[in-house]
């Protein structure tokens, strides 16, 4: 086992670290009170690769690995983990036209998607089906070299900004293998789109319902063959769920350091927080839950770059660990801030509130017990 990152790796950690530092980070706050879709800015990390980032390199991918990922994202959340995590979504939906798309899809739709001309959401979850995701209701049917689609989609991050819509849609019976997949476009007839949520976090990326009401989606659009959809929309998962992950460890980090920061300086009772050996033990545990959190994050990334059959509950356990570590070590950073910690004058209630919902989307954290123990006990 080798656990130090190669010299490339370094080289690109240094580079992503300093454009966040210097691009994202000082305009953040801003973006978050005003709900701000930074297209700009998402598009300046596109230039350095960072929106096709394991898309292979014909069609204008990074070409990078899942590990590589893995190391970017932190970065970038360190910075803004609203932004990077709509990024991550962005890559997940890249790649996947890039894996189970044809020749023509990936030639047609990834050159937009790695620049950020266009930009893409990953639509699964409907109002009716969350954690049962194979229960979904959205339904396709064939007409000609169309198809039709009728239904909704919930809580889908850069639901009406974006450009394409990579949406999982029943075309047969009631079973997950009759589930299919397709990238609707935004000019397709019979799509729009639900009020802008209100959240606690995220306000970076807009979150809206996606509706079809006989959308009408060329043939040429299925990614794959019918009913291989929910096949294609567990494998973008198992990288979604690494990629939000190592945006709960930028959070946590960020928060890491500020709090070590202000131990040293602030005073309390005569000496520094620092001082105060209860206080010391709460910033070893928070450097352990992150240190442990990230060395799960990179196994979990270095198995599936390898194929490893055990990828995806290595994944899940990944994503568990560290998405329950990141909110853990945000929230010990706020208490001992104290009252500092509750304002907006200060990063770590934005950090907060950002990482909370990693420990419910990409699939919910109860969801990933139970792949790990269906993997475990076979059943």
């Amino acid at each position: 086992m080798d656990f130090e990152l190669s010299d490339e790796q370094r080289a690109f950690a240094e580079t992503t670290r300093a454009f966040a530092r210097e691009e994202w980070l000082p305009h953040a706050p801003g973006w978050d009170e005003r709900e701000e879709f930074p297209v700009a800015a998402l598009r300046r990390a596109a230039e350095l690769g960072f929106a096709g980032i394991y898309v292979g390199e014909e069609f204008s991918g990074s070409g990078l690995g899942r590990l590589d990922a893995t190391i970017i994202f932190e970065e970038l959340a360190a910075a803004c983990v609203s932004t990077a995590a709509y990024l991550s979504i962005h890559n997940m939906a890249a790649w996947m036209i890039d894996r189970f798309g044809t020749r023509e899809q990936r030639a047609r739709l990834l050159p937009k998607l790695t620049t950020m001309a266009h930009f893409a959401s990953y639509c699964l979850t409907e109002p009716g089906s969350g954690s049962d995701a194979a229960a979904l209701a959205a339904r396709a049917v064939r007409d000609g070299d169309e198809y039709v689609l009728n239904g909704t989609k919930a809580f889908i991050s850069g639901g009406s900004v974006s450009d394409i819509y990579v949406t999982m849609v029943r075309t047969g019976g009631a079973g997950p293998g009759d589930i299919s997949c397709f990238v609707v476009e935004k000019d397709a007839p019979g799509l729009s789109f639900g009020k802008k949520e209100r959240k606690l976090g995220w306000n970076t990326q807009p979150t809206a319902m996606v509706i079809f009401e006989d959308c009408r989606v060329p043939v040429a659009n299925r990614l794959g063959e019918e009913g291989e959809g929910f096949k294609i929309a567990m494998a973008g998962l198992d990288g979604g769920r690494l990629n939000i992950s190592a945006c709960s460890l930028g959070g946590a980090r960020a928060c890491f350091d500020a709090t070590r920061d202000h131990l040293l300086e602030r005073r309390q009772f005569g000496q520094p927080l620092a001082d105060f050996q209860a206080l010391r033990f709460k910033l070893a545990d928070m450097a352990t839950e992150l240190d442990a959190a990230r060395l799960m994050v990179r196994r979990g990334a270095a198995s599936l770059d390898a194929g490893d059959p055990e990828a995806t509950m290595h994944c899940a356990m990944a994503k568990r660990l560290a998405t329950d570590a990141g909110f853990h070590i945000c929230n010990e950073a706020l208490q001992l801030f104290g009252g500092y910690g509750y304002l907006k004058d200060f990063p770590i209630e934005r950090y907060l509130r950002d990482v909370r919902v990693h420990q419910i989307l990409e699939g919910t954290n109860e969801i990933m017990r139970v792949i790990i123990a269906r993997r475990l006990l076979g059943r």
